[in-house]
């Protein structure tokens, strides 16, 4: 079984409460709800069905903050948010592909 430590060394473990959340973040609880509804974060639920966010989450979150502060729409920056997210995991899995392939001929 996983250590609590281990737990929040953990980047997608749901440490936080949407009032923390919201602190760390800088954005209100409602921008956080509406970044649940644009699907650009889903928080895990505890069993009282209270939001809980990872620290995965808050950065993107922070992000979108910072986009729609600079005059972004929302769902734009949202949508944009997701692509980058997007090309850095595809970015990671090309460059672990080229290394196994590297790895597998010498």
């Amino acid at each position: 079984m996983a250590q609590p430590d281990d737990m929040l060394d953990d980047e997608n473990y749901p440490a936080y409460t949407m009032g923390r959340a919201a602190e760390i973040t800088g954005a209100s609880q409602d921008f956080l709800r509406r970044l649940d509804e644009a699907k650009l974060i889903f928080p895990f639920r505890s069993a009282g069905g209270h939001r809980r966010y990872s620290r995965y989450q808050l950065r993107l979150a922070a992000r979108a903050r910072e986009m729609v502060g600079q005059g972004i729409a929302l769902e734009a920056a949202c949508r944009i948010i997701i692509l980058e997210d997007q090309l850095e995991q595809a970015l990671q899995h090309q460059h672990q592909h080229q290394h196994q392939r590297h790895t597998d001929a010498a």
